[in-house]
Parts: C-alpha cells; structure tokens; sequence
C-alpha cells in the first residue's frame, strides 16, 4: 500500500490542480474497470470531460505498468492473488472495489447528491455472484479465503490457503473500505473540499497509534475497524434486498439469463449473507500464522474435542507493553513462540489466540488445536491472551471489545465454544450462556482476576 500511496503522490505533484475525482477515474482506465454496471452508475472513464488530464496524468506516465498491474484484480491457476497490496497493518486489500467506492464518493461530492451505486459496486455484486456460482456448496464456502504473502518486508507474492471465490478476502477488504470512504467523501460538508487521493488513503492505512491510548482515542475512519464501522454503515440498508437488486440489475445490464432463471436465487442469497455477516462482521479479523511469521509446530499438532466448554483468559505478562502496531505485535507473537518453544520446551506458542492493541487477533495453536495455556485444563477450553502486563492497569477498551464482543460470539456461532460455558480469570469463575455481549464482565471488579 505504501508503493502504491507514493506512486499516487508521484502523479498528484507532476499534476498541480488534479482532482482526486480524475485521479481516480484514470486509474479506472488504466485497469479497465469500464464494465456495464460501472458505467451504468460511474460513467465511462474514457467518455468524460477531464480524458486529456487524465491522459496527462496517468496513462502516458512511466508509471502506467505498475498501476495496471496494480489495480487489476486476478487470481492465477497457481493461487496467486494479483491487484491487491499489503496494507501497513498486516491485512491485504483489493485495490480496484476499493477505488471503486472511492470514485462514487467523490462523484456524489461533486453532484451533491448521494451516492447511487455505491455498495453494488464495492459489495454487492461481487458478493451476490460468488453466492450464486457456488450455491450447490456449503454457504461457508462461498466466501474467502486469505492468503499470506511471500514477505511481509518486500512483499511482492500473495498466495490464497485454498481455491478462490470470486469475493476474496482481499475482495470483501477492499470493498468494505470502498464502501466506508465512500460514504465519508459523499458526506462531507458543502464547502469542505475532499484531500488529494494520496491523503485520503494515508489517512485511513498510514496512521500511528499513540501509547496509552492506542485505538480507543481514535475517532476517524481506519482500516483495524473496517469491520465494526462497515457493518454500522450497511447493515441498516437491508442487504437482502440490496443483493437481490443488484443481482437484478446485473441480469438487465449483462443479459445473463441463467440468474435470471435461477430460481434458487433468493435463497442462496439469504444462505450466504449468513456466512458473510458471520464472518466478516460477527467474528474479529484474525492474522494467520503465516503472515506474522510464525516458525513450524515441532511435533504432531493433538487436535482438540469440539466444542469446549471453557475459555481460560490470560495477559502475556512478557512483553509487558501493548502493541500498538502490526510490526510490534508480529515481533511479540515471535519472541513469545521462541520462548514457549526453546526455554518452555513446547511444540508451539501456547495460546489458541492472542489479542493485540492494534486492533486485531493473531492467531496461535488456532480454533482446532490443543494449547499449552492453562495446566490440566488445555484439553477443556481455549485459551486466549492479551498482549501485555495487566496487574496493575487495564487493557484499552478495544482490546477487550474484541475479546469479549467479537471472538468469544465468532467461537461460540462457529461451533469452537459450547453454548453455554464457562469463563475463567486468575480468581473468579463466570458463568454464561452463549456469550451475552455487555454482560461479559460484568461481574468482574477488576482486571486482577484475570492476571495470568
């Protein structure tokens, strides 16, 4: 995202005076996004007022074969996922739905009027597709996958865990960020004028989280809360409604006969904004073994007896600072993983999950494994962990909302947790039953019962 940020600034300083709405309408041209429906809401990018700036700017740079390469989303029969970048906080992004949103934000700006198109284009088409083509399979299928990257330092191979749908993890990243700046840009105030692109992109990937505070003292739109701030957006949309009139319009733009004949169609829609809510807004964005660096487990992995009835919760003690990066919390999750495996003798870090201060979990021995966290209880529950040294003060609010509003009902929804289990700290016992959000702690005075 870097690389692709400051090729963008590159453009906007030789260009003095060009608006974010032609920047963004000339990388569509250059990846050839004018397809029917984008057109139908955006335009054509080769029909507009502004094509000799845009020319100027962008398609007769140097630069043309790395925004082509860029933007243009594929993925390879090998699995390599191209057109999307790795974002400074650890996630991988598709470029064009992001952009995508971007363009009918900055379009609506213009009009003053709202932004028409603005979820089919980043969401619901693509999502709406990959229920249908896949609807003889299991709605759980029909999303994903992530992947991990070659290097994280000088990324350049993004390689999925299994065969693609058409909405990619990397596909539903960029268009909830897509459909979040989107949103803000049609939004903004008559006289305010929106940044340059390269601004507007910096603002939501390139920021840096201040000690103490972390994410609670953030009230702008950044990508770790993609998830929250996207479901807060569309949820109250009806998204039944929106896929199925997105998948109505892509019949009447693209003549496509067999949606229209498909006569399981709403059901396979119902069956797969589940999974997607399930997924992407119920359960917390997790960070793969692989992407942060994770060395091999040293024996057979002991799978664990689902579902457990437990969940045991632990502060790392060491390191005994919050990580406020995913730089920071890919380090603390190495460090922890060498010492539970060179100086404690284990076969892997110890916990099934760890909970940063970035505003993600990492994922540990993972939902199915048998963990090392908890002595004569790690065959019963899970254990989690929050980065840090918490005997004397309390974890920021987002790390805690993400433990107890986001994992624990993506374990307990997903089939890893019983429905009714039970919550243990260093001194006190909490029943509950199916995880009932606010009343998680609610019985807890103190963070004290939770020391490790």
């Amino acid at each position: 995202m870097g690389s692709f940020i400051r090729a963008v600034q590159q453009v906007e300083d030789s260009n003095p005076g060009l608006s974010p709405l032609a920047l963004v309408r000339a990388l569509r041209r250059t990846a050839g996004h004018d397809d029917v429906m984008t057109i139908h809401f955006l335009g054509a990018s080769y029909n507009l007022t502004d094509t000799d700036v845009l020319e100027t700017a962008i398609l007769n740079a140097s630069s043309f074969s790395f925004f082509d390469k860029a933007t243009h989303h594929i993925v390879t029969d090998h699995g390599e996922e191209r057109g999307v970048v790795l974002a400074p906080d650890g996630t991988t992004v598709a470029l064009a739905p992001l952009l995508l949103g971007i363009e009918s934000g900055l379009k609506a700006k213009m009009e003053g009027t709202p932004a028409v198109g603005l979820f089919p284009l980043t969401l619901g088409r693509t999502l709406g597709l990959s229920f249908l083509s896949l609807q003889d399979f299991p709605s759980s299928l029909r999303l994903g996958p992530n992947g991990c990257w070659d290097s994280v330092e000088q990324p350049k191979m993004f390689k999925l865990s299994r065969p693609a749908t058409l909405a990619t993890d990397a596909v539903i990243n960029g268009g909830m960020d897509g459909a979040i700046l989107g949103m803000h840009l049609s939004k903004l105030n008559g006289s305010e004028q929106p940044q340059a692109l390269s601004e507007i992109l910096k603002g939501y990937y390139s920021f840096t989280l201040q000690e103490g505070q972390g994410l609670d003292a953030v009230t702008s739109h950044v990508s770790p809360r993609r998830r929250e701030i996207s479901r807060s957006i569309l949820e109250p949309l009806n998204l039944h409604r929106q896929v199925m009139e997105t998948l109505t319009l892509v019949w009447k733009l693209e003549k496509t006969e067999w949606i229209a004949m498909d006569t399981g169609v709403g059901k396979a829609v119902k069956d797969g904004l589940q999974a997607f809510v399930h997924k992407y807004w119920d359960c917390p964005q997790i960070i793969p073994r692989c992407q942060w660096g994770a060395k091999a487990y040293q024996s057979t992995p002991i799978p664990l007896s689902l579902p457990v009835e437990f969940l045991y919760i632990h502060h790392t003690y060491e390191p005994s600072s919050p990580c406020l990066s995913f730089s920071k919390c890919s380090r603390d999750m190495r460090a922890m993983q060498r010492f539970h495996q060179e100086d404690r003798g284990w076969s892997d870090i110890g916990y099934n999950f760890v909970v940063g201060s970035d505003g993600y979990v990492y994922e540990g021995r993972g939902w199915s494994q048998l963990g090392r966290h908890t002595r004569g209880h790690n065959a019963i529950g899970y254990g989690v962990s929050i980065i840090g040294n918490y005997t004397a003060t309390l974890p920021s609010r987002h790390a805690m909302n993400l433990l107890r509003h986001r994992l624990i009902q993506c374990a307990v929804n997903g089939g890893g947790l019983a429905a009714n289990f039970t919550i243990h700290g260093h001194r006190q016992v909490v029943n509950y039953t199916s995880c009932p959000g606010d009343a998680f702690f609610s019985e807890i005075k103190s963070w004290e019962h939770f020391r490790e």
